[in-house]
Order: structure tokens, then C-alpha cells, then sequence
């Protein structure tokens, strides 16, 4: 349950959903460098690109984009996103993230709004499931690495 919580936060089911509010700002592909450079003279943040982790791109990304551009390049979202794409890449900004290609890839797929998402909680399905095994079989708290503090303690008096 946990595992699921997390994903509606701002990492990754929220990336997803801000890749797809960006695709639907774009609206078209000749809109792409508008609006990418409208976003970024306002100082806002690209979602969907750039991992603290892959500095030098998401080694995930590349096969999903492939993979959209392949099933159905003439797709209205897969056009958009490639221009997108092609935008970020020309200005010189960061490799799209997995958030970025897994929207894509549900867009060239005819998938509903919320897919992207969805393919990467299934993705991760696996690996939630493996943990869950180990904890029960080890029978003790497994890598305690946050200690939890209350947010807002009572004050006193």
C-alpha cells in the first residue's frame, strides 16, 4: 500500500501527469518551442526531463520513446511529444526522464489520461511484490534508513 501511496506524489505519478498537462499545452507540434520557451522565460521547471540519478539520460527513456515513435509516429501525441523532444534537445537541456517516455508510449497506444502512471506502477509491480516477501521472511524492519519525527509537535502550555 505504501509502494501505491507513493506514486500519487510529486516523483513519479505526478510526473506523468505533468508530462501530459505539458503535451496538452503544446496542443500541436509546431507550438512546441512556443511554449517550452515561454515556460522556461517564466522560470518554471520542465518535468520530464533531466534524473538526479542518470545525469547523462534515463537508460529507461530511450526504448519507450523508440518503441512510441515506431508503433504509431503519425499519432497526434507522439508527434507533439517528439517535438518536444526535439525542442529540449536543440536548447540544450537535460535527456527526457522515464515519466516523460512512458507518457509517450501510452499515447501511441490510444491509452486514457493517468496511463502513464499506471504502466509505471505495474512496471514496478514486481519489485513491491519482492520486498513485501522479504520483509516477511526476514521478520524485522528491512534498510531503516528515515527516522520520523511528528511535523508539527504540540506545543506546551
Amino acid at each position: 500500500m505504501a509502494a501505491l501511496a507513493a506514486l500519487s506524489g510529486p516523483k513519479h505519478g505526478g510526473a506523468c501527469d505533468r508530462v501530459e498537462a505539458l503535451l496538452a499545452e503544446v496542443g500541436r507540434p509546431e507550438r512546441a518551442s512556443a511554449v517550452i520557451h515561454e515556460r522556461l522565460r517564466r522560470g518554471e521547471s520542465m518535468t520530464g526531463f533531466g534524473h538526479p540519478l542518470y545525469p547523462d539520460g534515463d537508460p529507461r527513456t530511450p526504448p519507450l520513446v523508440e518503441a512510441a515513435q515506431a508503433l504509431r509516429p503519425e499519432a497526434p501525441s507522439v508527434r507533439i511529444a517528439s517535438a518536444v523532444l526535439d525542442v529540449m534537445r536543440a536548447a540544450g537541456h537535460p535527456p527526457p526522464s522515464v515519466d516523460f517516455g512512458l507518457v509517450m508510449l501510452a499515447g501511441a497506444l490510444g491509452l486514457p489520461p493517468g496511463a502513464g502512471a499506471t504502466l509505471f506502477a505495474v512496471g514496478r509491480a514486481a519489485g513491491w511484490v519482492a520486498h513485501v516477501l522479504e520483509q516477511r521472511e526476514q521478520g524485522h524492519l528491512l534498510r531503516p534508513r528515515a527516522r520520523y519525527v511528528e511535523a508539527n509537535p504540540p506545543r506546551a502550555g
